[in-house]
């Protein structure tokens, strides 16, 4: 009797760990979002604000909840996109704000894939102009790398079913 009680307790804490990690990475999926959709719709300062957001985000994970493997993946990544959404922020064009976008979307992309906290389905949509990938909410193409030059240019090449 005893042992169960502690089994329950023990995949209880897992269980409310994994789904406190799991919000937090939902909310730092939706701030990335914000930010494509900024760049996607030409508002450079609306992208560099959103981006303040997102960092904010990456620090609120609880990664030491994580198993060793998504741990490590985790603290690499995070340091990409914290690094390239200082850039984008300090970003006096958004060119240049497009630019570090592109790590910020490859480090959410490689999350995404192998921590898969999604409670939606997640599109990774790429851009053959730009030769570079996001993910969207979506499944309708919203180019961040080009804007309204080419708002829809791009295609669907994975679909992250949620979890």
């Amino acid at each position: 009797m005893i042992m169960v009680a502690i089994i329950a307790i023990a995949s209880t804490k897992l269980t409310f760990a994994q789904s406190k990690t799991d919000v937090a990475f939902n909310q730092l999926l939706t701030a990335y979002y914000d930010v494509k959709n900024a760049l996607a719709t030409d508002k450079k300062d609306v992208a560099a604000q959103k981006v303040k957001a997102l960092s904010a985000k990456v620090d609120a994970i609880p990664h030491k909840d994580l198993p060793a493997a998504q741990h490590s993946l985790w603290m690499a990544q995070s340091k990409i996109i914290k690094a390239k959404a200082t850039e984008l922020a300090a970003g006096k064009d958004i060119k240049a704000q497009r630019k570090s976008f592109e790590m910020i979307s490859s480090a959410m992309i490689k999350t995404v894939r192998n921590i898969q906290f999604n409670n939606a389905t997640v599109f990774v949509q790429h851009c053959p102009m730009a030769k570079a990938s996001w993910l969207n909410e979506k499944e309708n193409v919203e180019n961040p790398y080009y804007g309204s030059m080419m708002f829809d240019c791009g295609d669907v090449t994975e679909t992250i079913k949620s979890k």
